[in-house]
C-alpha cells in the first residue's frame, strides 16, 4: 500500500466523521437560531398590532396632562393667595 492509500483510508475513517459530526453542529445551531429569528419577527407582528391604537392613546394622554396643568396652576394660584 503506499503512502496516498494510507492518506485516503485515514481521510474517510477519521477526517470525514469529524467533518460530519462538525457540521450537524453547525445545522443544529442554524436552526435554533432559524426558531429565534421566527419567535421575534411573530413577536413584532404582535407588537404592532398593539400599536395601532396609539395615536387615541396619546390623545387621552394630551387631555391628562392639560388637565393636570390647569390644576396645578389653579393650586398654585391658591397658595400664592394663602401665603401672600
Amino acid at each position: 500500500m503506499t503512502l496516498w492509500g494510507i492518506g485516503n483510508i485515514i481521510l474517510l475513517v477519521v477526517i470525514v466523521p469529524v467533518l460530519v459530526a462538525l457540521l450537524n453542529r453547525v445545522l443544529a445551531a442554524l436552526e435554533r437560531i432559524r426558531g429565534a429569528a421566527d419567535d421575534a419577527l411573530n413577536g413584532g407582528v404582535a407588537l404592532i398590532g398593539e400599536l395601532n391604537t396609539t395615536p387615541e392613546l396619546l390623545a387621552v394622554t394630551d387631555t391628562t396632562i392639560k388637565a393636570v396643568a390647569d390644576g396645578a396652576v389653579r393650586y398654585a394660584g391658591s397658595v400664592a393667595k394663602l401665603l401672600g
